[in-house]
């Protein structure tokens, strides 16, 4: 059963940092690229980052890229999002997802076959 469990959301002030933690299990995960889309109140799903776990490449959006960072720790099966200077407009539901076999440039959330259950990041000014 393909679990992917989000965790490290919260209440922070603009300017400030957080980390979101991915941990996944049930894949194979060598052949999957995982990102970090959001959601924020009223608006659409949209991607943030990914990572494809087989050679580390990365892709950013470009309203979070030089500010947000994505990691993977292949003995914790964890992807992270690193988010500093985090502004208002970066309040959403941060979701993990999985696709396999998926280039890190995919960014529509239909091609994840896998999604976490959401974590919270509220960002006041």
């Amino acid at each position: 059963q393909v679990q992917l469990v989000e965790s490290g959301g919260g209440l922070v002030q603009a300017g400030g940092s957080l980390r979101l933690s991915c941990a996944a299990s049930g894949l194979t995960l060598r052949i999957y690229t995982m990102g970090w889309f959001r959601q924020a109140p009223g608006k659409e799903r949209e991607f943030v980052a990914a990572i494809r776990w087989s050679d580390d490449s990365t892709h950013y959006s470009e309203s979070v890229k030089g500010r947000f960072t994505i990691s993977r720790d292949n003995a914790k099966n964890t992807v992270y999002l690193q988010m500093n200077n985090l502004k208002p407009e970066d309040t959403a539901v941060y979701y993990c997802a999985a696709n396999q076999f998926g280039e890190t440039t995919v960014v529509t959330d239909r091609r994840y076959e896998y999604w976490g259950q959401g974590t919270q990041v509220t960002v006041s000014s």
